[in-house]
């Protein structure tokens, strides 16, 4: 009887929009910073925290009760998909509540530009200074983002794989957008929802396990609990917010750097965690191509780069060649992961790699990286490695169709379709993501942003790193200085980002409005 009991109030839970469930786990949330900044005496954020969460709980509350018995929630996967682009754009009004009343020192418009910021784990901040906000307001961003983390994990099984989006196209049979569209789709809208609540239920505790025991191992070796939970919580949702200005500077040292480096790996591929979606279709991690290729690049990228110290023959002290030489081999490691994986924190050695290597300008590296990302189905921005993948084998095969003409290629059936139509809906990507980066960088280029500022804001925003904005130019980009107008289109870039464009332009289907 309690089984039947709890199953019925799921599915009661489950027939509220997507939205409103959201902001009822937001509300919930906000009184753990509440309760923090209380041990910490800091009455003024705890009681907003507190207030912004029980009004909220109060309103949603309302509403819940004002739909009772009469709501019907869409239950379509492009339903959800609506959802979740509402929730990234609506979401962080709620969310910024407790946090333009908690500092009190500046405008809304920048409260909500951090909460966007956070949710769609860019982690760009407004405030580069870390003393400038409390550490519950440093603990509220960080939660944020590892919730906004947390839905990417899921809307991935539940929401863009159904439909063919968010990488998925590349190795689906069906039209990106189109996944579930078809003659029978009338009568499988009753599994929507059971989806999202059984990936909820299988993905969450893993997603918390995981930072609970990063968090922990951070604590052992030296960090703040905050400090440890903040970074924790940033690794695994890849938004790169810190409280102390980066890893760099926590307590751990190297040895913190060493258990983030292997809890980013996380990003590479979805099989480090999963395997319930269609991108697990081949056996093993080591034979998945993103894990391989985003190896390949956190060791090569690296060695290049030390080994550039010999190729440009420039000089280091005697004394200073070994230990320089590991220093800067680490730096380049930890960082080409780092950003590969968009999460935007900087070894401590970096600075050791760039002089190593003698590059003036390795910011540029670092861009590169970011708009490659990381594994589909995760929560990595960037183009993704599926998809360069996909125009890898491409490639390959027609460089081996100029040298002989009448070849056939040997792979199987898989291959094939990866390579032809994959590689061709990866292309179509490709076109959509630069004339998206074109149309950002003009737009804010035209708000009276500088070029090479607007091309790193554009970059940043749609692979979502906001951690380039500080470290890839050759000065830091002051974005608390940014113009209005500017600042709400990095917010609309972060949220382009976050979805991508052929998910936005799913949303463009007809079905969806008729229903």
């Amino acid at each position: 009887m309690a089984l039947s009991d709890v199953s019925r109030g799921a599915a009661w839970l489950l027939g509220f929009p997507l939205i409103l469930l959201l902001a009822a786990v937001a509300a919930v949330a906000m009184f753990v910073p509440a309760l923090h900044a209380l041990v910490n005496d800091d009455h003024t954020i705890s009681r907003s925290f507190a207030y912004s969460g029980f009004m909220g709980l109060v309103v949603i509350g309302l509403i819940a009760m004002a739909m009772n018995g009469s709501h019907r929630r869409v239950t379509s996967d492009l339903g959800n998909l609506l959802s979740l682009c509402l929730a990234f754009i609506l979401l962080p009004v709620f969310l910024a509540i407790p946090f333009y009343e908690g500092l009190r020192t500046t405008t809304f418009l920048n409260a909500y530009f951090e909460m966007v910021s956070s949710f769609t784990t860019t982690g760009a901040t407004l405030f580069e200074k870390p003393g400038r906000l409390a550490d519950s307001l440093h603990l509220w961003r960080g939660m944020v983002g590892w919730f906004g983390g947390l839905l990417m994990w899921i809307a991935a099984s539940a929401v863009l794989a159904p439909l063919a989006l968010g990488g998925f196209e590349v190795t689906a049979a069906a039209e990106p957008g189109q996944g579930t569209i078809g003659g029978l789709d009338r009568f499988q809208r009753a599994g929507t929802d059971r989806r999202l609540a059984q990936v909820t239920w299988e993905l969450a505790p893993l997603f918390a396990g995981l930072t609970g025991a990063l968090w922990l191992m951070l604590v052992l070796g030296g960090d703040r609990p905050t400090v440890a939970l903040i970074h924790a919580m940033s690794t695994m949702s890849t938004s790169g917010i810190s409280s102390i200005g980066g890893v760099q500077n926590a307590g751990s040292g190297v040895g913190g750097e060493v258990v983030i480096f292997f809890f980013m790996m996380f990003a590479l591929s979805r099989l480090t965690f999963s395997s319930d979606t269609a991108s697990a279709a081949r056996a093993g991690l080591l034979s998945d191509p993103e894990f391989r290729i985003g190896l390949l690049l956190v060791i090569g990228v690296p060695l290049l780069l030390f080994a550039r110290h010999w190729i440009g023959a420039l000089e280091v002290a005697e004394g200073e060649d070994l230990p320089s030489a590991f220093g800067a081999l680490w730096g380049g490691m930890f960082s080409v992961l780092s950003f590969l994986s968009t999460t935007g924190f900087e070894s401590a050695y970096w600075d050791s790699a760039r002089d190593w290597s003698g590059l003036a300008t390795p910011g540029l590296i670092l861009m590169g990286l970011s708009l490659v990302g990381g594994g589909v189905a995760t929560t990595a921005g960037g183009v993704k490695l599926l998809r360069v993948y996909a125009l890898y084998l491409n490639g390959q095969r027609e460089m081996e169709r100029l040298v002989h003409p009448s070849s056939i290629g040997l792979s199987g059936a898989r291959t094939r379709r990866l390579r032809r139509q994959g590689a061709f809906v990866a292309w179509v990507f490709f076109m959509l993501f630069a004339l998206s980066l074109a149309l950002v960088t003009v737009v804010l280029a035209g708000l009276g942003m500088g070029f090479e500022q607007s091309m790193i804001l554009a970059i940043s925003a749609l692979s979502t790193t906001g951690p380039l904005t500080q470290v890839a130019g050759s000065a830091p980009i002051p974005l608390l200085m940014m113009a209005p107008a500017a600042k709400l289109v990095f917010c609309a870039a972060m949220v382009l980002g976050r979805l991508e464009t052929l998910a936005i332009i799913a949303l463009f289907n007809p079905g969806l409005w008729r229903d």
